[in-house]
């Protein structure tokens, strides 16, 4: 299949996708395979179509600079994948990762010698969707939009059963092929670092915290005896390949920690999309058909549009987040960048602050709250969202899952969200 590795540029493509999945998103009303004009590549294309945009090719990157310039997306960004987990494996070794690069709504991949640079990328309805970009100088160039193969992977349990993306960690050979047998790990939020990263590069510090990164399997019978020291700690890659060949020297350890966050975060956030445009949808067919009323709304679609809900808030508010037993520094200026993308409040506090000491971020609230899948969802969902978190963070629901947020954590979240999302904050107090 030409474009299962999409995102095994971010992952381990893994798992056998539920074509019965598929059938679902591809009816009434998410109509996913139907043309995604509301998307970053979508809108690319047509000011290349039109003029207005141009992309410029060079010898050793193809048009990979000037992609990432076009969807603005850092190259600080940058995370090193060297297991042979893409349809281009045969150009994938340890001493030739794959690279990608992302910012909030986008993943861009590509390979040394590779025909094609790869894009994910969000639609905020559909969730996301995946295309090539031929590696070859072409005035007019085109991105192709993927006709089906890649959700076989794509939409499996592992990304909740919606298109969209996730990280896997294996064990890999000298060679970069994975050794199924020993096992691979879905990796996120919640994962404990010693479960993260095997087949991918690491850079930074993590004190006396382990992880599976920048080593590979000595041993084809004992492939879980993996030397973690060797891997720990790493600030400097150039022993283990050409680092010049890349836009930077760098696989930073934050930019992976953000990178499952926000992978997760986005399937929760499509899933709560499909769920209540589906319940919605069906409610509309019954009434007609049973000569309800038209905006009666059945417990069915209450009930969906909660459990949706839900899942987005425990996500969101990092419920069963990994604690840090040490400080994480990256090596590179992707933790610079990414704060400065705010917004703040009028305290200069913002949700994309990191912590870093205990976990991911200083203030646990998901900074996709911003994004504009968020903001598409339907108003039903959001208003169903917004409650939940005005009950959590008011102190009303005390449940055990959410005791990691300190009353300091759910004041200073409250006040964020209240200045920087009013429209959405106001929702909560009106339901």
């Amino acid at each position: 299949m030409k474009f299962s590795g999409m995102l095994a540029i971010v992952v381990l493509l893994g798992g056998v996708g539920m074509v019965c999945g598929q059938d679902l998103y591809d009816e009434a009303p998410i109509h996913y395979s139907e043309t995604s004009e509301d998307n970053p590549i979508a809108r690319l294309q047509a000011q290349l179509d039109e003029g207005e945009q141009e992309l410029a090719f060079d010898q050793e990157h193809g048009f990979l600079k000037s992609v990432l310039n076009a969807l603005d997306i850092s190259p600080e960004s940058q995370v090193l994948v060297y297991s042979k987990t893409s349809f281009q494996l045969q150009a994938i070794t340890p001493r030739r990762p794959r690279a990608l690069y992302y910012n909030d709504h986008s993943y861009v991949g590509w390979v040394q010698g590779g025909d094609v640079v790869e894009v994910m990328t969000t639609d905020p309805v559909r969730g996301e969707v995946f295309y090539t970009l031929q590696q070859e100088p072409n005035e007019k160039p085109q991105f192709v939009r993927d006709k089906g193969q890649c959700t076989v992977c794509h939409s499996s349990s592992r990304t909740q059963r919606v298109p969209g993306g996730l990280v896997r960690s294996v064990f890999v050979n000298a060679s970069g092929l994975p050794h199924y047998g020993a096992g691979t790990f879905n990796t996120d939020q919640t994962s404990p670092l010693a479960e993260r990263w095997g087949g991918w590069y690491v850079t930074g510090t993590h004190g006396s915290m382990r992880h599976m990164g920048n080593v590979v399997s000595r041993d084809r019978h004992d492939p879980e005896n993996i030397d973690r020291e060797d891997g720990a700690n790493v600030t400097d890659l150039a022993a283990r390949f050409p680092v010049n060949k890349y836009l930077t020297p760098h696989s930073d350890i934050v930019a992976l920690m953000v990178l499952e966050h926000q992978l997760q975060m986005q399937n929760f956030l499509t899933l709560a999309s499909h769920e209540a445009r589906r319940a919605t949808h069906h409610d509309q067919v019954m009434n007609e058909a049973l000569e309800r009323p038209a905006d009666y709304v059945s417990e069915s679609t209450t009930r969906r549009i909660k459990n949706a809900a839900e899942k987005v808030v425990r996500s969101m508010l990092f419920v069963d987040e990994a604690k840090l037993t040490d400080k994480v520094e990256g090596s590179s200026e992707f933790s610079k960048k990414f704060q400065e993308l705010g917004p703040q409040d009028s305290q200069g506090r913002s949700l994309r602050q990191f912590d870093l000491q205990s976990r991911l971020f200083k203030y646990p609230c998901s900074y996709l709250i911003y994004s504009e899948a968020f903001d598409q969802l339907p108003l039903e969902m959001q208003t169903t969202i917004a409650k939940r978190l005005r009950e959590i963070l008011s102190g009303r629901d005390n449940d055990e899952d959410f005791q990691h947020l300190s009353p300091a954590d759910r004041k200073a979240i409250s006040e964020i969200l209240q200045e920087t999302k009013p429209d959405f904050w106001q929702l909560g107090a009106d339901a």
